[in-house]
């Protein structure tokens, strides 16, 4: 009886043992939000607009819940009502394809991770109109894909993150820098990343963003493994990201290791917090609803808050 409601589990999707059973990156997505979404007691798309700004033209897959019964009495034809909320959003994913993110012990490595997690956040604001960007990166910017929302757009997204392998390091003020210059306009930034960088050029390139006025959510991806170095028995253990090689007993640097992971995370954690970051740590074993609900929570107090003027100058 317990097994049929595993089975029944809508939410089955978002694990990533599941996941990384579907080889397609689009199928993923698919799988993981439409999971995501069946498993709520409603939908977190809606219920947050309330402004009224235009229609458009019914497409497969809309809510028929916003479908604008008067018109279609009228017309015969099936219009969609848009609020502002769905007009006004564009997002931009940065995506890390440097050579760590490769590292993985799980179904998924952190790269796998980060790319549904990306596609799946692109599929849902795809399916709602919003406007959605990518660009992924390692020691330069190594994808582009300008914002749009037109549901074909997704295909431009899975294509850019297939071709991203990862490789090479991190020169991630640099990157920031080119992140800025390429999302003219004032955006939600979703950065997807193992944050093995520099956190002081790290923090000074989101000092730039932040003075381009973006609304900035970081996800930092880590292997189970690197959370809490389980390893015993020699080990050999190889840089990703250079050529240097160690072999050692593990067991004798644990502790050591967990306390300077541990002011790592707080560090990077709390540098967020000062910036205006919404910050969430997710390893690779959780499921994606601990992306999803994140980003759509945010979105929503987004749209709950006042609207914010720039005083004149």
């Amino acid at each position: 009886m317990a097994k049929a409601k595993t089975q029944d589990d809508p939410k089955r999707f978002l694990h990533p043992e599941t996941i990384a059973r579907i080889s397609q990156l689009d199928l993923r997505a698919k799988q993981a939000v439409t999971g995501f979404i069946s498993g709520m007691h409603r939908s977190p798309f809606f219920g947050h607009s309330v402004e009224f700004v235009q229609h458009r033209d019914y497409t497969p897959g809309d809510d028929v819940r916003h479908l604008d019964w008067k018109v279609w009495s009228k017309t015969d034809k099936f219009y969609i009502k848009q609020y502002e909320a769905e007009t006004n959003l564009r997002c931009q994913l940065v995506v890390d394809v440097s050579a760590s993110m490769q590292y993985g012990t799980g179904p998924l490595n952190k790269y796998s991770y980060a790319s549904t997690v990306a596609a799946s956040l692109a599929y849902m604001l795809l399916h709602q109109q919003d406007a959605v960007g990518l660009i992924t990166f390692d020691d330069d910017v190594r994808q582009v894909v300008p914002s749009r929302s037109a549901h074909n757009h997704l295909d431009a997204i899975l294509k850019a993150l297939d071709v991203s392998r990862p490789r090479e390091k991190t020169n991630i003020e640099r990157i920031i820098r080119r992140v800025a210059e390429n999302i003219p306009n004032r955006s939600m930034v979703v950065m997807i990343s193992d944050v093995f960088v520099n956190r002081e050029e790290f923090f000074r390139g989101i000092e730039m963003l932040r003075h381009g006025r973006h609304d900035i959510l970081m996800f930092h991806i880590m292997d189970e493994d690197e959370l809490t170095f389980p390893f015993a028995g020699t080990t050999r253990f190889e840089d990703l990201e250079g050529p240097d090689a160690v072999v050692c007993d593990p067991r004798s640097l644990r502790q050591g290791y967990v306390e300077v992971v541990e002011e790592y995370l707080t560090e990077v954690r709390r540098g967020c917090a000062r910036k205006g970051i919404d910050y969430q740590l997710i390893s690779t074993k959780d499921y994606l609803d601990a992306a999803l609900s994140k980003f759509l929570h945010h979105r929503e107090a987004m749209a709950k808050a006042p609207a914010k003027t720039q005083a004149p100058g």
